[in-house]
């Protein structure tokens, strides 16, 4: 801080001491001198000698005094002198406004342009800069357009510095327009007009054009520098027609010019490679450079982190240059430990975790927000719940990227109820949460198929401006249509206004999963007329759509064309739908084969696809072959016990479905509790298998048998072989529970749907297609694989599931 003292006009002379009194050139040497080496303590030791001495200093010297403060960042001291300088001009205005606009005091800033206008100077280039840079850091492009007049009004705007000026704050304020203008219009060009444009475009994602100016620039004699060639190697990180060309011209362009070894050009070399999928070239140009600092370092670990594959060689990889750069004495910043984290998050590397948390402490980094969302995330993941909120609480600044990781973790491992209580704390907080939380809230209502709260959490994102965001609107479709409600996901879908990739895929996936097979596929056709390239998620939409709808050529078809067409390699699952739809086919040996060629014949998912098969042909020798396959794998896993007993046990053949019954038994193999759930009003009623726990359950068994009765009345009998003796136990099924409440409390015209853990058995099936004849109601019932539609005595699914 500045010493408080008297102005020195109105100081004493009888306690000065002139003979000890510099002069104004050594003054402003010491202080030029203090200002070029960062030496705010020798500054202030020449400032308080001249205090002391009496010293009259000249405007010249009280201005680099007054830069020196600026540019330290001590406004304090700086507005004090500026305060007692008796006379002042166009330079120390200058001065305070940077020393404001550098520490993001932009009103200030703007305060002190206006005194400087009101004191009657001549502003200077400088001036108007200054409060250029004040609107671009604000995005007041509104306020940028008067002082635009103003600089034309001074009969300044030809000058280049105000042109660049000008250029950069019409970009930052999103009218590139405006600023493209500007440098057409400009007979006074420099490096750094140029520089301005090629980086504006490369900021807002204008990568093609990026490029081209940068050839234009080139075509008109003015010499690329390292922010320059920067600026378009991010450009040719994005992929788009000949980005790889590109890349490789400024490449060897940059090898030309003698740049490939400097430290920006070189980092956006080894960032480019990495992101456009070619991690041997980043390796190389590591490797060769002479001078690497934390944002190389930082490049070449993210660049692992781009890999579909990341294993956990790759990790090491990661944490042996963590390892390097701190032998080295690079320290690392927050983000080299954000992407560590996310390295030992991806390989579940706890251990490593824990020991890059204990360095995050050592540097004192653990109060920063984007550290503390690291290590939430990295804790959430692994479902250490305790630590990841020890985290949350412990950060001081939380952020909403620091809530949104919290939530996100909640919801990840099932933790519903505390996602909602955490997010109704953000509310109460004051915080206005982003689209990415709110992406995540509608995920956890889908999970929970809860409609009604989703529909608030949409409310509440129009509210906040954020519901026309893709990101929501896709969670929004994939909320709807994991709640029943198809229609209202393809109105959803319809009114997002830039579907992505992403939108495509959560539609048909949806259509799928209800049945809609055709129309899945209409959509897809649509997608590619639309230009939208198909990914992995796509094609297993398509492929369950042919798989739930009985396509089987069309879904072999487009097997084929999702290999040999788009050169995907074919996961698991892709390969689990093409079992199934051979197995649909009554093909079941064909699918068997299958399984063996497609290299994942250890895969219980893949068997377990051809047993439900078996059921639905009822063979029970294949059927026992399978699940013995199955056990072998799962030996712990009900499903596929569960599915053989059923199986033996509609086929009426009770000695092994008994005997599978003692085997589980005997493994202490336990089977999951079946539990259905509906949302009524603003609450989800769950039910388990002859409740007697819900206030309304006399009223629902009672009207439950009433349904049973009407049934028998019609004549319509169910059967599902030995189960039958247990006659009370099926008739009380979660799922018949939970659709008799709906039926009793929803009005006659509301579809009642109801969710359930488990698939849902041959009885209730049946039953449900009875009902929905009996009480002239559309019931719909999800279970884990998809959703059954009920109307007029029939099902979506043509019993096949």
């Amino acid at each position: 801080m500045l010493p408080q003292t008297t102005p020195l006009s109105q100081q004493s002379s009888q306690h000065c001491h002139p003979n000890y009194s510099l002069d104004n050139v050594t003054y402003t040497k010491l202080i030029q001198h203090s200002t070029k080496t960062g030496s705010l303590v020798h500054a202030k030791l020449a400032h308080a000698h001249m205090v002391k001495t009496c010293f009259k200093p000249c405007l010249f010297l009280l201005n680099n005094l007054l830069n020196m403060y600026c540019k330290r960042g001590e406004l304090d001291s700086a507005c004090n002198l500026f305060d007692k300088m008796l006379k002042r001009n166009v330079i120390s205005y200058n001065s305070l406004i940077s020393g404001y606009t550098q520490v993001g005091l932009f009103d200030k800033a703007m305060g002190v342009f206006n005194e400087a206008r009101m004191a009657g100077l001549k502003l200077d280039k400088f001036t108007y800069a200054g409060a250029l840079c004040v609107c671009g850091q604000t995005c007041d492009i509104e306020l940028g357009k008067l002082v635009h007049g103003l600089i034309v009004l001074s009969g300044s705007s030809s000058d280049v510095v105000l042109t660049n000026s000008l250029m950069d704050m019409y970009s930052k304020c999103g009218r590139l327009d405006h600023a493209r203008i500007l440098f057409e219009n400009s007979d006074n060009l420099d490096d750094v007009s140029w520089n301005s444009l090629i980086s504006s475009y490369a900021r807002i994602g204008a990568n093609e054009e990026t490029l081209r100016t940068l050839v234009k620039m080139h075509q008109c004699g003015f010499s690329l520098n390292t922010y320059t060639l920067g600026s378009a190697l991010k450009a040719c990180c994005k992929i788009f027609d000949n980005s790889e060309l590109f890349g490789k011209l400024l490449h060897g362009y940059t090898v030309k010019l003698g740049l490939d070894l400097d430290v920006v050009v070189g980092t956006a070399l080894l960032d480019m490679y990495a992101k456009t999928g070619d991690l041997g070239d980043a390796i190389q140009i590591f490797k060769v450079m002479p001078y690497r600092n934390v944002v190389m370092y930082n490049a070449m670990i993210a660049g692992f982190l781009q890999i579909d594959t990341f294993s956990y060689e790759h990790a090491n990889e990661v944490f042996n240059l963590l390892s390097q750069m701190q032998r080295l004495g690079v320290k690392p910043s927050t983000f080299t430990f954000s992407i560590i984290l996310r390295a030992c998050k991806s390989v579940e590397a706890f251990e490593y975790g824990k020991q890059v948390h204990t360095q995050v402490c050592k540097y004192n980094l653990q109060g920063d927000e984007f550290i503390g969302s690291g290590l939430i995330d990295f804790y959430s993941s692994l479902g250490l719940f305790e630590d990841a909120l020890k985290c949350f609480n412990l950060t001081p600044r939380l952020d909403i990227v620091s809530w949104t990781s919290m939530v996100a973790g909640y919801i990840q491992n099932g933790e519903t109820e505390s996602a909602f209580d955490l997010f109704y704390k953000l509310l109460a907080s004051g915080k206005k949460p982003d689209e990415f939380i709110i992406s995540s809230m509608l995920g956890a209502c889908a999970n929970l198929a809860a409609a009604r709260s989703g529909e608030q959490i949409q409310g509440y994102a129009v509210k906040a401006g954020v519901g026309k965001f893709t990101i929501v609107q896709n969670s929004q479709i994939c909320m709807y249509a994991k709640s029943g409600d198809i229609d209202s996901a393809n109105l959803t879908f319809t009114e997002t206004e830039n579907p992505d990739v992403v939108s495509w895929s959560v539609m048909i996936c949806s259509k799928a999963q209800h049945g809609c097979a055709r129309e899945a596929l209409e959509l897809f056709e649509l997608m590619k007329n639309c230009g939208i390239a198909p990914n992995h998620i796509t094609f297993l939409g398509v492929l369950t759509a042919c798989s739930h709808g009985g396509l089987v050529e069309e879904g072999l078809r487009y097997f084929e064309i999702m290999k040999n067409g788009y050169g995907m390699t074919t996961n698991v699952q892709h390969c689990a739908c093409a079992v199934d739809l051979l197995g649909r086919a009554g093909r079941l040996v064909d699918a068997e084969n299958f399984i063996f060629n497609s290299g994942f014949e250890d895969n219980p998912v893949m068997w377990r696809a051809l047993l439900s098969a078996c059921r639905v042909y009822k063979d029970t020798v294949a059927a026992k072959r399978v699940a013995e396959k199955l056990i072998n794998l799962e030996p712990q896993a009900a499903a596929s016990y569960v599915l053989l007993y059923n199986i033996y046990n509609d086929a009426g053949i009770e000695l092994p479905a008994k005997k599978i019954r003692e085997l589980m038994t005997d493994r202490g193999v336990k089977k999951e509790p079946g539990l259905s759930w509906i949302e009524v009003g603003n609450k989800v009623h769950s039910f388990v298998s002859g409740d007697q726990s819900h206030q309304m359950i006399q009223l629902i068994y009672a009207r439950l048998e009433e349904m049973l009765g009407k049934i028998k009345k019609i004549g319509c009998m169910i059967t599902s072989g030995p189960e039958i003796k247990d006659r009370k136990v099926v008739h009380y099924h979660s799922e018949k529970l939970a659709v008799t409440f709906g039926i009793i409390s929803l009005p006659q015209s509301a579809p009642v749907r109801v969710m359930k853990n488990l698939r849902v058995c041959s009885d209730c099936h049946t039953t449900m297609k009875l009902f929905s004849e009996v009480e002239k109601r559309e019931i719909i019932l999800r279970d884990p694989i998809r959703f059954h539609h009920f109307r007029d005595g029939a099902c979506s699914c043509r019993d096949y599931w």
